[in-house]
């Protein structure tokens, strides 16, 4: 009886849903199509929007790296880079006023949405990181998540 439970589990795939594995691929998938996705076009048009003029490519080259962490941000995080930065002051506000506000307001939209359901709350946790990150991302970079634990953010 046992054997045929097993069997019966596999074939309805209880047991497919139920690896931890299988759980983060559906979790990625689902970041992917509901926001990792719109907000990556998002960076994008932003990073092409600063490509317009010379002063503006540095920014353009950040929005693009925040583009790939928002899309696919799992394993990864963004903390501070050692030593002062004052160029890293300045082009947090420049960016700021450029792109910064609108696409952190799109993080945080993203994350209310999320945050409506129960299963959606740890994508809303991951859309409030990435809002900060929108806001102020010189002076940062993103690192693998074990690196991350070991500097500060």
């Amino acid at each position: 009886i046992g054997r045929i439970c097993a069997v019966s589990k596999q074939l309805t795939g209880v047991i497919l849903f139920s690896h931890p594995t299988a759980l983060r691929l559906i979790g990625k998938i689902l970041w992917l199509v509901l926001s990792g996705l719109w907000m990556a076009i998002g960076y994008v048009i932003a990073g092409l929007l600063m490509f317009v003029t010379i002063i503006g490519i540095p920014f353009g080259v950040q929005a693009f790296k925040l583009a790939g962490f928002s899309l696919w941000p799992f394993g990864r995080k963004m903390v501070k880079k050692p030593g002062p930065r004052t160029g890293s002051l300045i082009g947090n506000v420049l960016w700021f006023i450029l792109a910064g506000f609108w696409l952190a307001l799109g993080h945080l939209l993203s994350a209310l949405l999320f945050a409506i359901t129960a299963i959606g709350i740890p994508f809303a946790i991951a859309s409030l990181r990435l809002a900060e990150a929108a806001l102020f991302p010189f002076g940062r970079e993103v690192v693998p998540l074990a690196e991350g634990r070991t500097r500060s953010t």
